[in-house]
Parts: structure tokens; C-alpha cells; sequence
């Protein structure tokens, strides 16, 4: 019988003890074996719980207990959460999380601790949720030379935008909705500022490059700024606004990484990836574009995700699950030396200064006193520069894909 243990019991926690009880002939068929819940770690009692006989409050508990093999890190947070991980894996106990900021920073490190004590570190749950996006870059393409990762990773930021562009919402009362649907937490920043999208990005592009990528260097903009008046000249140009998780393998061998609303095309299959909905596009040198799709987030998705890693450990007892990301630094490019072309918006009096700085594709609407212009390519250095000698004549701008 694998016996597991579950370090938290909130909204992940309590999926990941109810995907495993309640689909208990099916998850021990795929392990191989019988599996059960020994032990949920929380601060907190639950009398009234189905399984509130299985809570303890002291980690020694599991740590010490050698029938427990496998152990679920659904806490958060880089705290108790990453002490806990790296003893269970230093007491040959293979670690599962959902925890993408531990991840993120550090998950070099965890999975050196594993592989040096014969268990595994997995973490298909911190990047889109119930999504099936790390084991498919670790197993199924492993003989590719990836070279971009890109995709909506954050469902809140997607929802937003979503609401925005199809009823011309504004972004501070799509906000408030999307708290009261449980879709934004009551303080958003990590969403809406990039910096969860950030933390993801960091994940797949190391695996992308094996290398370490770090998430604190990652050029990252959030959906802040972002306009009715944005989406009306989107909608206008036959595209929509999306916050892209962009991780790409130059020439040179360094990764170009960034976090940032885009403009892309209504054609383009992201444009279609509505609400909380996530997708990765992953492009190999051989395979060329696959595309993963699905919830990326909810407590049964991720708990699914969770435990699709369980029974992975489950049926590699004894030995290191693979996983391609070693604790060097990757080089991360200047994002000032790329090129792109840019939409911007501008006050009307500033059209002539506008053109002469900008050479590409004027756009007006009825009835305002702004006009959009699409940039033709140019290096981004020289794209900031103009942009803030525009000084308040310039109300906006956003990459194109």
C-alpha cells in the first residue's frame, strides 16, 4: 500500500484528498498498487470533515513515519513549505506540489536533493493547473530542441480581459466581479502585476533551456494600464489583448523572457482561450507548434494535476523521476535590444509628432480625441525612447505578437 501525506488542507488540499478517496479504485489501478491518505497537515482542526481524523499539527509526524512515501506540498508560500520539502526529500520521500513560487525559486535545488536521495520532485500542478504541460516537456519531448515557450498561464488576468474586451468593462469593475466569483483573491497583485504569469514563465522556460531561469529577472508588465479604450481600437483591428508568458531560445544560446499584455490577431489561437482558461504554446525544432489547453486552475484541476504526480511516484518507488534543470543560471537577454512592432495610443493635437517618430498604420475611431497607431518594427530601445518624448500626448501602448 503507498500511503501519502497532504501538507495543507485548503482549497488544493481538500481536492487532492478528495481526487484520491473518491477515485480511490481507479488512482491505485493506475498506481499499481492500493493508496491511501495517512495524514493532512494544517494549523487548523476540521471535527466535521469527512477525513478530519487524519489531521496532525506537527510535520515530525510524517517526516518520521516510514510508511509514508509520498508526500503532497500544498501550503504556498516559500516559508514552512520549503523546510518541509526539503526534509521529506532528504528522508527519501518523493515531494508533490502545486507551489509554483517554491518552484520557481527553489526548484534546482529540490531536485538535486531528490535525485541524490533516490525519490522525485514533481511538479506538473504549478504551471496551468490541471493542464498537462511539464510531464509532456520532461517525457513526450524530450528528443526536441525546444525553442519558445508562450501562452496565457493566469486565468484571473484572462478573465478580466476577457469580460473587458466582449462587454467594454472597465478593468477596476471586471476586479471587483471577478473577487466575488472567486476567480481574483482579495488582494490581486500577484495576478494582475504578472507576477504569478512570472513565476510559471521562470518554470517552463528552464525546462525549456535546462538550465535555471530566474524569475526575478524576468521583464514583467501586468494588465494595470490596460483601457476600454485599448480594446475598442483592438476590436477595431480584428484583435484582442492578452497577458503572454513569453519564453524564447535565441541564437546566441540566451533566452529572451517576458511577462506583458500583447495585441494579437482574433485569428490567432490564443485569442480563443477565453475566461479562466489557460494555453501553452510549446514550439520544437522538429515537431514545430503543439498547443495544451484546459483549466488552469480550481481546486479539483490542480488537485488532479497534484495527484497525477502521486501515482507517477508511486509507480517509480526507489528511483529519480527525470527532470532536465540543472542549478546553473541561464543568460537572460536585454529585452532593449529586441524587435517588435507596437500599437500606441495618442492624443489627436500630437498626430503630426506622432507620425514623424512612428512610421506605420493609422487608425481613428468616431468620435474621440486620441488616435491608434501601429508601429512598424522597430528595436524596443528605440521604441521607449520616442514613446516618452511623446510626454502626456501619449496615452498607451502594447506590444503586438
Amino acid at each position: 500500500m503507498v500511503k501519502v501525506a497532504v501538507l495543507g488542507y485548503g482549497t488544493v488540499g481538500s481536492g487532492v484528498v478528495e481526487v484520491i478517496e473518491s477515485n480511490n479504485s481507479q488512482v491505485s489501478r493506475s498506481a499499481g498498487e492500493e493508496m491511501h491518505v495517512k495524514y493532512i497537515l494544517d494549523l487548523r482542526d476540521f471535527p466535521e470533515d469527512l477525513y478530519g481524523d487524519r489531521v496532525v499539527h506537527d510535520f515530525s509526524l510524517i517526516l518520521e513515519d516510514p510508511e509514508v512515501s509520498i508526500v503532497c506540498e500544498v501550503m504556498g508560500g516559500v516559508g514552512a513549505a520549503y523546510q518541509y520539502s526539503k526534509q521529506a526529500l532528504e528522508a527519501g520521500k518523493s515531494v508533490c506540489t502545486s507551489n509554483k513560487e517554491l518552484v520557481a525559486k527553489h526548484g534546482p535545488e529540490l531536485l538535486a536533493i531528490a535525485r541524490e536521495h533516490g525519490c522525485s520532485y514533481m511538479f506538473e500542478a504549478s504551471v496551468g493547473g490541471g493542464i498537462p504541460v511539464i510531464r509532456p516537456i520532461n517525457s513526450s519531448l524530450t528528443a526536441e530542441k525546444i525553442l519558445s515557450v508562450m501562452g496565457i498561464v493566469n486565468g484571473t488576468t484572462n478573465y478580466i480581459l476577457t469580460r473587458m474586451g466582449s462587454e467594454g468593462a472597465d478593468f477596476q469593475d471586471v476586479l471587483e466581479q471577478a473577487q466575488k466569483l472567486g476567480y481574483a483573491e482579495r488582494n490581486p497583485e500577484a495576478d494582475v502585476e504578472g507576477h504569478d504569469a512570472c513565476r510559471k514563465l521562470a518554470i517552463l522556460s528552464s525546462l525549456m533551456v535546462g538550465k535555471n531561469v530566474d524569475s526575478e529577472k524576468i521583464y514583467t508588465e501586468g494588465i494595470t494600464r490596460i483601457t476600454t479604450a485599448d480594446f475598442a481600437y483592438a476590436k477595431a483591428a480584428g484583435m484582442t489583448i492578452k497577458l503572454l508568458a513569453s519564453g524564447r531560445l535565441l541564437e546566441d544560446g540566451s533566452v529572451l523572457a517576458m511577462v506583458a499584455p500583447f495585441l494579437i490577431s482574433d485569428t490567432h489561437p490564443l485569442a480563443m482561450v477565453n475566461d479562466v482558461f489557460n494555453a501553452i504554446f510549446i514550439t520544437g525544432n522538429m515537431l514545430g507548434d503543439s498547443m495544451y489547453y484546459g483549466r488552469g486552475a480550481g481546486k479539483l484541476p490542480t488537485a488532479s494535476a497534484v495527484v497525477s504526480d502521486v501515482i507517477e511516484c508511486a509507480r517509480n518507488q526507489g528511483r529519480t523521476i527525470p527532470c532536465f534543470w540543472e542549478p546553473e543560471d541561464a543568460e537572460l537577454a536585454e529585452i532593449s535590444g529586441t524587435e517588435q512592432s507596437y500599437f500606441l495610443r495618442v492624443k489627436a493635437s500630437a498626430r503630426a509628432e506622432a507620425e514623424a517618430a512612428f512610421p506605420g498604420r493609422i487608425l481613428e475611431l468616431p468620435g474621440r480625441e486620441d488616435f491608434g497607431l501601429f508601429t512598424d518594427s522597430m528595436r524596443e530601445k528605440a521604441f521607449h525612447e520616442k514613446y516618452e518624448a511623446l510626454g502626456d500626448n501619449a496615452l498607451g501602448r502594447i506590444r503586438l505578437v
